[in-house]
C-alpha cells in the first residue's frame, strides 16, 4: 500500500502460477478484480487515495467465491482501519 499521487485508488492484482494453468490464473484474477470493484470502491472512498496491491495465496485457487469475498473484505477492513479517514 502506497499513497497515490492520483486522486483515486488503484488496485493491482498479482496471481502467481503456483503450478496452475493460465486459465486458472485468469479465472482467479477475474474473481478478485470483480470483488475489488464491487466490494472495495465505496468503503475506500472514506480514506485517502492509495495504490494497493493484492497478491493471491496458493489457497485462493481452491477457494469458492464466498470465501474469496470474506478474505478480500477482511483485508479491505484492515486497510480502512489502518489508513484512517480522509481529510476533509
Amino acid at each position: 500500500m502506497l499513497a497515490s499521487l492520483l486522486h483515486h485508488h488503484r488496485i493491482g492484482i498479482i496471481v502467481p502460477r503456483f503450478k496452475h494453468s493460465a486459465v486458472d490464473r485468469n479465472r482467479l484474477k477475474r474473481r478478485l478484480r470483480e470483488l475489488a470493484r464491487r466490494e472495495w470502491m465505496a468503503p475506500l472512498a472514506a480514506v485517502p487515495p492509495h495504490d494497493l496491491v493484492v497478491r493471491a495465496a496458493p489457497a485462493a485457487y481452491g477457494a469458492d467465491f464466498a470465501r474469496l469475498a470474506d478474505d478480500m473484505n477482511r483485508l479491505r477492513d484492515k486497510i480502512v482501519r489502518d489508513v484512517g479517514p480522509a481529510a476533509a
